[in-house]
Formats: C-alpha cells, sequence, structure tokens
C-alpha cells in the first residue's frame, strides 16, 4: 500500500510505531522496521552516549528506515539532532513543536521532520516551519494527551495543511487504518498496540495487566505530572489521586534526584531543562518539578515490572487488545484486515 507516508519515508506500510519512554528500545524499533512499519526509537531517557549506541544496535539489526523521538524542549536538543544527522536517521520525529532552526537544520541533512501535534493550530505552525508531515493524536491516544476525538481531530488537520497527516489515537487494526485513510491521512501511529507485542520488552506482568484491562480502566489523571496523561487505573494511581499536593511535591523531589542518576544529568542542566520546559509548554514551577514523576513511575512499571508502584500509559484501544502478536505478525494483520476492509467498500459502490 502507496501512501505519501511510505513514499517519504521509504517504508513498505503506512504504519509508524511510536516512540514510547523506555518502550520503544533497539529491540521494538528494529522488529518494527523489519515488519515494514516505521519504527522510532524513544531518546528522552537516554545519554547522549545511550542514544547513539541505541541507533547503531538498531542499524545492526535492521536495514530497513527508522527514526528517533527528540524532546523539542531538552537543553541538548541541538547535540541530540547532531547524533541523529551524524549517524544517518531517516526521520526525526518530536513530542512537542521543535523550532523552525531545528527543522530546517535538520531537512538541510535530509532528515525527515515529523513533530506530533494535539491540535489543529499547531499543525498549521509546523507546517509552516517545514515540517515534513504531522502525526496528529486525538484524545484517545495513550500518555499526554487532548481532549479531541480524532474523529474530530484529524479531518480538521487534513483539510488545514498541505502535509502528510498521520493519525494517532484509537487504532489498533486494519479497520482503523482503512477509517484514517478514508479520513485523508496518509497512515496511522500505534503505541499501545506495538507495546502489546512479543517483540515488546515489557514485563509479562504489566503485559497481562494492559490485557486485562477493559475501556473503562483506562482513565485521564493529572496527578503524575500536572498535565492530562492517559494510563491504566490501578489502584497506585487512585492513591496518586487521593494524595495531597505536600506528598507530591515530596515523591517530584525525590524521582528529579533518581532521574539524574539515571540520566546524568547535573544539577545546572537539569535546572536548564526546567527552564526550557516552562517556556515551551507554560507551566508552572510546580508543573515542572512535577515532570519528574513520569520518567521514574514509567520507568518503574514498563522496565523493573513494579504495576504497584509504576504508571503504566495507555490509550483507551488498551481494553480491546487481547494478544501479543510479534510485530510482523500484528503488521501482516493490519495491512491484510486494511485491503479486505477497502475492497467490501469498494463493492458497495
Amino acid at each position: 500500500m502507496r501512501t505519501a507516508l511510505t513514499e517519504l519515508t521509504g517504508v513498505r506500510h503506512p504504519l509508524v510505531q511510536t516512540g514510547m519512554g523506555w518502550v520503544a528500545g533497539p529491540r521494538l524499533v528494529s522488529a518494527s522496521a523489519n515488519a515494514g512499519a516505521l519504527g522510532i526509537l524513544a531518546s528522552a531517557t537516554m545519554t547522549l552516549d545511550q542514544l547513539r549506541g541505541a541507533v547503531r544496535e538498531v542499524r545492526s539489526r535492521t536495514d530497513r528506515p527508522f527514526g528517533v523521538n527528540l524532546r523539542a524542549d531538552a537543553g541538548d536538543a541541538a547535540e541530540r539532532v547532531s547524533v541523529v544527522i551524524e549517524e544517518g536517521v531517516r526521520v526525526a520525529s518530536f513530542a512537542l513543536a521543535p523550532s523552525r532552526e531545528l527543522i530546517a537544520r535538520l531537512k538541510d541533512a535530509g532528515v525527515v521532520v515529523i513533530p506530533s501535534v494535539g491540535a489543529r493550530r499547531h499543525a498549521e505552525k509546523v507546517a509552516a516551519w517545514g515540517a515534513d508531515a504531522v502525526v496528529v493524536q486525538g484524545g484517545e491516544g495513550g500518555g499526554h494527551t487532548g481532549q479531541v476525538a480524532t474523529t474530530v481531530l484529524l479531518p480538521q488537520v487534513v483539510d488545514a495543511v498541505g502535509i502528510p497527516v498521520v493519525a494517532a489515537g484509537g487504532f489498533h487494526d486494519g479497520r482503523g487504518l482503512a477509517a484514517a485513510l478514508a479520513f485523508g491521512a496518509a497512515g496511522v501511529a500505534m503505541g499501545t498496540r506495538f507495546l502489546l507485542t512479543s517483540d515488546s520488552t515489557v514485563p509479562a506482568a504489566v503485559k497481562a495487566a494492559y490485557l486485562a484491562a477493559s475501556v473503562a480502566d483506562v482513565t485521564v489523571t493529572t496527578k503524575v505530572d500536572g498535565l492530562p496523561h492517559r494510563m491504566l487505573r490501578t489502584p497506585f494511581v487512585t492513591a496518586l489521586e487521593r494524595s495531597g499536593r505536600a506528598a507530591a511535591l515530596v515523591r517530584a523531589l525525590r524521582h528529579a534526584s533518581a532521574f539524574r542518576e539515571v540520566s546524568g544529568l547535573g544539577p545546572l542542566r537539569m535546572l536548564r531543562e526546567g527552564l526550557a520546559m516552562r517556556h515551551g509548554r507554560e507551566l508552572t514551577w510546580s508543573q515542572v518539578l512535577l515532570a519528574a514523576n513520569t520518567p521514574m513511575l514509567l520507568k518503574a512499571a514498563m522496565v523493573d515490572g513494579r504495576t504497584d508502584l509504576g504508571v503504566m500509559t495507555s490509550g483507551q484501544v488498551a481494553g480491546v487488545i487481547d494478544d501479543l502478536p510479534s510485530c510482523a505478525e500484528l503488521v501482516d494483520r493490519v495491512m491484510r484486515e486494511a485491503s479486505e476492509t477497502l475492497l467490501a467498500l469498494a463493492a458497495l459502490r
């Protein structure tokens, strides 16, 4: 299936495996790429050396195109862009809108730039700055999310910009891909669905928690880092929501210290990143401090397997997923279902 996304990135299928922190490592990314999708390596929790090593590991596992997800507000964003360029990565994706300068630098080096956005005005902004495509996530998506459903947001953005649009939020099968194409998208991006594969390194106990969840077990809370965050409802999340402001700030300070050890960031670098985050997202200082919770609470679940002490970012589709295929099996299934759906729709004429 050829779309503007496959033409732009060189992948075989119009599917994107999103850059999920602590989840989208070399094994999952290379498996996604080998299956014909665009695998995206999550780099926000990596040091520069770890990022370079991860890129080279993916390269050793596949000769297919893949991408790296970057934090536009990171204090060392320019250095990370240098790694992407030097290592010949095909695609750079961003969870927040990158600056005009970063976009230009990447494009001058031949890197395809695909930011992720949650609003039409943000899509219009990055398109005007030269982004090659945009991922648009509706409120059904996991992680930080908005309130507008994909079915409303997607056609708005498709009509507003003249670059390929990739739909995200609520997709897990071929019917969803066919629907997104009907809306005018060039493909779909999936996080939770790729997390729940046999190629994902997420611990078995965590995968079991996802598979056991119903749609009603996926909730949105602001108690992790002060921003709307979609995740599985667990006793731990309920306890977070009941905790007071003082307890939340103490927890955030503890997690900030732990993240400093994991990331290798010094106190001055963390302060600079906090300032950049506050400016880029228009956050309060309280929200900046709470932001330290996110990487460490995700690590507790996604790496350490502690469903009782960590959070499990999740799209609403977790409630309708009940198996753990390989990435190759998943991609083949999605593409087969999409083709069958499109043929059935054509037959209606």
